[in-house]
């Protein structure tokens, strides 16, 4: 049998000389019915304008077919070459035959029409569906996809719904013509562990009903192992390694593969957690930030007259003490209030009551003790100055002057991070992802601090820079006994740096203790729902289950004061709240 989907040495370029510009260059690949292929690659090596270019959706974004064929196997058995197909052929295509579900689901919604609207529109484009007809097509899409109260939310607009949330009405639209080939372009990345374990079960119980083909797009080998049959890896625009899900996982032959698998890190519930640090040695040591039930609520306010009727408990009697030369770890869901903590303990947000205190040397000044680095470099960093500027801001900040020393310790700390030597005179622009991070990290090391708060700091970027970075902060906590508050979601990333981990569920640390303990003996049910939802590379083809539960509403009537938990020790440093 022809397969469904047939790539042959496909070419893609970009700018106003396509044929001298190619960023896809001799890509192959065929794929049959109710085949699932996984591209994997780092950013910049082809594989979403690979798939760009299945639908000629590339044609929007500057991009040209310049080589090659992309032969679809049509329902009525027709073969079409997509790349010479017209706009008129490729509008019906696109929806119907070929759905596709995007990375950033707000950046593909329009946020001022309410999801029945956009989910109607492929019906009424596809199926001539109008008035009743296709909200009732519309409510059932999101049945479909699990969404409850489905009548109900058709009325929203995106930004009234989750992350999780909306990527499942993305999935809906994207299936609502059931698409024999369904595209999915990294469309888990930005979600937390236990939403994507939620869109993983759901893409894989939809295939296994409607028989269709998928393209999925990630750079998550435990993902990968988890969906795909066949997987194609590439780099720098070429197909460098293709073949069946075990043999490249167990067997790759390819430098690039082996070097992919190696970098990323892999979950293996506490067995990779550090060893190179013992509270029990230090027992004595001052802590370098000791917090004491800090607690952080929002009013909520309803009333005609702005009068609060509540207040959101975004962090509530959050405690713990950190070491020097230690590395905190601090997981949850999004809306936890994992980074309102971080955020508070820095004073970008205003606690409603609690202590935090954090040592700089012989003085407790929270400004230059507690440094930040943010999750996207280029957002956090000025593009309109220069590196010497940049690395001077805190220095002067803190009432200091950019003197011959500040200049020196600014070459020390770049040639520390591992930067070149003229990148002083460098804009933002001109560094990769991965060096703008260093970047980050050189200018919060500048007040000489002794808490570095790390809030995703590794997420944005690609597998190998990620593992790179790491190693780098690994050191650098050696050398300066700096101590890290890292502030993650990604699990497997968590077992390679930290020592301790503490678990927030709905504002309150739920669980707390050695990384090696909490991991691989997890006390609460919430802790354990996390890590039963990481995907790792020996979970293949394992299913994960469908579990639609949400994170319970921190919205609490005025004056509300919840009870005081219940702790139970497991071991020395391994506690966690009672549940009733």
């Amino acid at each position: 049998m022809s397969p469904l989907l047939s790539v042959s040495n496909l070419e893609v370029g970009f700018g106003r000389n396509p044929e001298a510009n190619k960023i896809v260059r001799g890509v192959s690949f065929d794929l049959a019915a109710g085949e699932t292929l996984a591209i994997v690659g780092e950013s910049g090596s082809g594989k979403s304008v690979t798939a760009l270019s299945i639908n000629r959706l590339v044609d929007f974004g500057g991009g040209r077919i310049v080589g090659g064929s992309i032969k679809l196997k049509r329902t009525n058995n027709s073969i079409l070459d997509l790349t010479t197909a017209t706009e008129a052929v490729l509008t019906k295509i696109r929806g119907a035959e070929i759905g596709m579900i995007f990375q950033e689901p707000m950046t593909s919604l329009n946020p001022v029409l309410t999801i029945g609207t956009q989910i109607e529109e492929s019906f009424r484009l596809h199926r001539g569906l109008t008035g009743r007809q296709a909200t009732a097509a519309a409510k059932d899409a999101l049945d479909r996809v699990r969404i409850p109260d489905a009548a109900r939310r058709l009325k929203y607009c995106p930004n009234q719904l989750s992350g999780g949330m909306l990527q499942r009405v993305m999935i809906a639209t994207a299936l609502a013509c059931n698409p024999r080939l369904l595209i999915a372009d990294e469309p888990t990345t930005a979600l937390d562990v236990t939403v994507q374990a939620q869109i993983m079960a759901l893409l894989a119980e939809l295939k296994r009903e409607t028989g269709m083909s998928m393209i999925f797009i990630t750079h998550d080998i435990g993902l990968v192992a988890g969906i795909a049959d066949k997987v194609m890896v590439m780099q720098a625009g070429q197909a460098v390694e293709q073949g069946e899900l075990n043999q490249i996982l167990d067997k790759p032959s390819h430098p690039y593969t082996q070097h992919l698998l190696h970098s990323v890190p892999h979950f293996s519930a506490g067995r990779a957690a550090r060893s190179d640090f013992s509270r029990d040695n230090i027992a004595k040591a001052a802590p370098a930030l000791k917090v004491d039930g800090l607690t952080v609520r929002f009013p909520v306010s309803g009333s005609f007259f702005h009068r609060p009727t509540g207040a959101v408990h975004a962090v509530e009697g959050v405690g713990f003490d950190l070491l020097p030369g230690e590395t905190l770890a601090i997981v949850g869901e999004s809306g936890s209030g994992k980074s309102t903590t971080a955020r508070a303990i820095l004073g970008l947000v205003k606690s409603t009551r609690g202590t935090f205190t954090a040592t700089a040397g012989k003085t407790a000044d929270r400004t230059s003790a507690v440094q930040m680095v943010f999750q996207n470099p280029y957002a956090s960093l000025n593009p309109r100055l220069r590196v010497d500027s940049i690395l001077a801001e805190p220095v002067i900040a803190a009432g200091g002057r950019a003197s011959g020393e500040t200049r020196n310790r600014m070459d020390m700390l770049l040639k520390r991070v591992g930067l070149p030597e003229n990148s002083l005179e460098r804009y933002p622009h001109e560094f990769s992802g991965g060096q703008r991070q260093r970047l980050c990290i050189a200018r919060a090391l500048m007040l000489n601090p002794s808490v570095l708060v790390l809030d995703e700091a590794v997420s944005a970027l690609d597998v190998s820079v990620q593992a790179q970075v790491l190693d780098l902060l690994i050191e650098l906590q050696r050398e300066y006994r700096l101590a890290y508050l890292f502030i993650s979601h990604d699990m497997a990333v968590v077992e390679r740096i930290a020592h301790r981990i503490a678990v927030i569920y709905a504002g309150q640390i739920v669980e707390i203790g050695d990384a090696a303990s909490v991991l691989s003996q997890p006390k609460h049910s919430y802790t354990k729902r996390l890590i039963s939802a990481v995907p790792t590379v020996n979970r293949r083809r394992e299913n994960f289950a469908l579990d639609t539960r949400q994170v319970p509403s921190l919205v609490r009537p005025l004056g509300f004061e919840p009870a005081v938990p219940e702790w139970r020790r497991f071991a020395p440093d391994h506690m966690a709240q009672a549940e009733a």
